[in-house]
């Protein structure tokens, strides 16, 4: 595997991506590589500064870049305007097999365009969208899409579910994944045109194990294995979680050490076991899916944890072959219209 880092990108760069980069060298093997994507001089200097061996040092190499792309940027405007910055270099280099994975913390908008741009989608596939796994107490649920697309189309919807559930079942094990659709109930009746077009689309598709509408709620339940949504409403229900999860945890810390602390010692190791299934820094990143390479982008304010995660996760989904899996079902399924 060759895995191009965006060394620049992130709210914690360069370090905490660097950091991350040392660390992940414990899930490569010999012939594996990281593309450090960035300024050549922080590369450098960080890798000499690493304490890693010779023989781990050997697995990077340095690829300079001069521009960057902010957070705040106009993502297509940022990709044409600025060729050089790592996020385009990387993209660049997927789409000529120079690299096999892409790894940015940076600009979201940014990295859906440079890959859509540079790298392509899928034969067949008409919008990527980034999928994520939620822990829940009766298993995973793949949610997609959670930003990629803020104004899907009902085939865009239709065709998440197909990937979604290739993905769900390669790489997450997930045998037949029950397939939902995001909604404010789940009578037919209920949620916008889109989603009501969007269901009769789901339903009439043989390739997808659809069980209609869900509600937030039924994302914890057991009911569903793939969430499929609009990325405004997938972000806005991924951000929530996030923070629910982590202010779940402080209460319950807070509430155990004020009635025993010697209590919360003795529920240190459950908690911390708890706290490690539910952060978002265990996945890494989310990958993007439906563009003609492997794509994964992580959460800004990722750590080193995070992006040795995501290290860890592209290996999987580059062994994995999921895009293959893709092609072949997208083929199967009923033609969608761009």
């Amino acid at each position: 595997m060759r895995a191009a880092v965006d060394v620049m990108g992130g709210d914690h760069a360069p370090s905490a991506i660097l950091k991350g980069c040392w660390e992940s060298v414990q899930f490569l093997d010999q012939d594996d590589r990281i593309l450090l994507i960035g300024d050549q001089t922080v590369s450098r200097e960080g890798l000499e500064s690493s304490g890693l061996s010779a023989e781990h040092k050997a697995l990077f190499k340095i690829v300079h870049t001069t521009q960057e792309i902010a957070m705040d940027e106009s993502p297509v405007e940022a990709i044409r305007s600025k060729p050089d910055s790592g996020i385009s270099v990387m993209c660049k280099m997927a789409a000529k097999g120079e690299a096999d994975v892409v790894i940015s913390a940076g600009n979201t908008g940014a990295c859906v365009a440079a890959a859509q741009l540079r790298m392509r989608t899928l034969p067949g596939v008409s919008r990527p969208g980034i999928a994520v796994v939620v822990p829940t107490f009766h298993g995973n649920v793949v949610i997609c899409d959670v930003g990629a697309n803020i104004a899907p189309q009902p085939r865009h919807l239709q065709q998440y579910a197909i990937m979604a559930g290739a993905y769900a079942e390669a790489v997450c094990g997930i045998n037949n994944p029950r397939v939902g659709l995001l909604s404010i109930g789940e009578e037919d009746a209920k949620g916008t045109a889109i989603v009501k077009e969007s269901r009769k689309l789901m339903r009439d598709e043989p390739l997808i194990n659809f069980i209609g509408n869900v509600e937030g709620r039924d994302l914890f339940k057991g009911v569903v294995d793939v969430v499929v949504c609009d990325g405004f409403v997938g972000n806005i229900v991924l951000k929530f979680t996030e923070g629910m999860a982590e202010g779940l945890f402080q209460t319950i810390v807070s509430e155990i050490q004020e009635a025993d602390p010697d209590l919360l010692v003795q529920l240190g190791p459950v908690m911390k076991k708890l706290h490690t299934k539910h952060d978002w820094r265990e996945s890494g990143g989310a990958p993007l899916l439906g563009v003609a390479g492997y794509c994964l982008i992580c959460h800004g304010r990722s750590d080193a944890r995070a992006i040795k995660n995501a290290i860890r996760v592209g290996k999987q989904l580059h062994k994995s072959a999921i895009n293959d899996k893709i092609v072949d079902i997208v083929r199967k399924s009923i033609p969608a219209e761009t």
